[in-house]
């Protein structure tokens, strides 16, 4: 394969020279490869066979308009329409061997967060935190498969409206039990650091639900805040989405959606924090995305 290390396009059109590239690894070992615009009548069969599009549609068109209504009012909570939601739902279905179709629910949808504690383990504690600055990983659009790392600014005022949905399967293992989500706000006041919690005590063992508290003032300056999920002298799971950190009119949670809440960036996105970060994590805890039946 030949290597070239530099081109003058002088006597080339740009756009069309590039136009039949695609940038590979952009930041350790840059590159660029060829770009598979024109396909053979085997490749494109080969595609057609592997894609379920047609097997999704298929599905899609069986529906009620009722059905499809449902998927419509449960995608206003991840930004999608109701056709992508169930696209979205149904190959994860489809990759976990699992028949049939999912019924939507407006409290969670496709991937969850799930905290698990087994013995020995009696607790786990998980954080996200809030600095003024730090980076997230977005994804360029155009691209299928690119991403870039994106410097945030979150200027923290209050108030500060915390709220999850979740589902408890937690059983007690002795006095003083907690589940907790739960914000550290840190602000100023006459030199010293002061930390003030709003806490959401959430049931051991529930059916969905969800629960949000606010927190309007605090003595002094806000400066910052964490997120914690904390349990406390417990086994058993727990299952969470829709994550919301919301002050100056969005939600700052990262991942909200919990579609991967224990993700590490490598290589060039080393810079890009993890969207949780275990604080409390014996042997027998462990935390992670899932796609359950239920």
């Amino acid at each position: 394969m030949a290597k070239i290390s530099y081109v003058d396009l002088t006597t080339i059109d740009p756009d069309q020279f590039y136009s039949n590239l695609t940038p590979q690894d952009r930041f350790q070992f840059s590159r660029l490869t060829y770009q598979h615009k024109n396909f053979g009548r085997r490749r494109k069969k080969g595609i057609s066979q592997r894609s379920l599009m047609p097997q999704l549609s298929e599905t899609w068109a069986t529906f009620t308009q009722e059905q499809k209504d449902a998927w419509a009012v449960a995608a206003t909570k991840t930004g999608l329409n109701g056709w992508r939601l169930f696209v979205q739902d149904q190959c994860l279905r489809i990759v976990n061997e699992m028949s049939g179709s999912a019924t939507p629910v407006v409290l969670h949808q496709s991937y969850v967060g799930n905290l698990r504690i087994e013995a020995p383990a009696e607790e786990i504690k998980i954080a996200q935190f809030h600095p003024q600055f730090y980076w997230v990983l977005r994804k360029v659009a155009g691209f299928q498969k690119m991403y870039e790392p994106v410097k945030i600014t979150e200027n923290f005022y209050l108030p500060l409206t915390i709220g999850l949905n979740y589902k408890g399967d937690l059983t007690s293992t002795g006095a003083g039990s907690f589940a907790k989500f739960y914000a550290r706000v840190r602000s100023l006041y006459q030199g010293r650091d002061i930390y003030t919690n709003q806490e959401i005590a959430l049931d051991f063992s529930e059916d969905w639900q969800a629960a949000e508290t606010t927190i309007s003032s605090v003595i002094g300056e806000a400066i910052r805040y964490e997120l914690y999920i904390h349990l406390y002298k417990l086994r058993g799971n727990l299952y969470i989405d829709n994550v919301r950190a919301e002050h100056s009119g969005q939600n700052w949670a990262r991942d909200p959606y919990c579609r991967d809440i224990n993700q590490n960036f490598t290589k060039a996105f080393y810079q890009v924090p993890k969207h949780w970060i275990a604080e409390t994590l014996p042997a027998g805890a462990d935390f992670e995305s899932t796609y359950l039946d239920f």
